[in-house]
């Protein structure tokens, strides 16, 4: 099928988007990576279970999405510190004062959002259908997708129909 051959090559061109987006100080904290059909089916598992046994519907709302999308980009931050000597963007006074208090450096999630952000433009600018979903990437996280430690994740499924799948979304059902 054409439509499923252009969105593993919109995947491929998202995977250079976020790997080439600015980064602070130029270190590259993001991993990428294209799901496999498998990991699509573990990720949406995952989902089902916590919006069942943690009481998140949304998180049911968005494996339906995954499960209807053939082609999923994973995208995340591993932490390292910017070593700025002037910041306090964290809340600490310097990255010393960050790193005894185990925290997160600031700029490894906003370098994530840039390169999800130059990921979905790719999306877009070839009339692939997507979504950012922090629920996606908290499945791949929790299932170790990435195979080595990561602050935050986030997966963008793409979809090639008539009828985006994304758009108009019945809010979840709550108890």
């Amino acid at each position: 099928m054409a439509e499923l051959d252009a969105l593993k090559t919109v995947a491929d061109l998202m995977c250079l988007a976020a790997r080439t987006a600015p980064k602070t100080r130029g270190v590259d904290v993001i991993l990428t990576r294209i799901a496999g059909d498998d990991e699509r089916e573990r990720m949406a598992d995952e989902m089902e279970r916590v919006a069942r046994d943690e009481g998140q519907a949304f998180f049911l709302r968005d494996a339906g999405n995954l499960r209807a999308s053939p082609v999923c980009l994973l995208l995340a931050a591993t932490s390292k510190r910017a070593g700025l000597k002037v910041c306090g963007f964290c809340g600490f006074d310097d990255c010393a004062a960050n790193e005894s208090a185990g925290a997160v450096c600031a700029f490894n999630p906003m370098d994530l959002g840039i390169a999800a952000s130059s990921a979905a433009a790719v999306a877009a600018l070839h009339h692939a259908d997507c979504r950012m979903m922090y629920t996606v990437g908290t499945a791949a996280r929790r299932l170790d997708l990435f195979g080595e430690p990561v602050i935050a994740a986030i997966g963008i499924p793409l979809s090639g129909t008539g009828k985006n799948p994304f758009f108009d979304r019945k809010p979840p059902q709550t108890k």
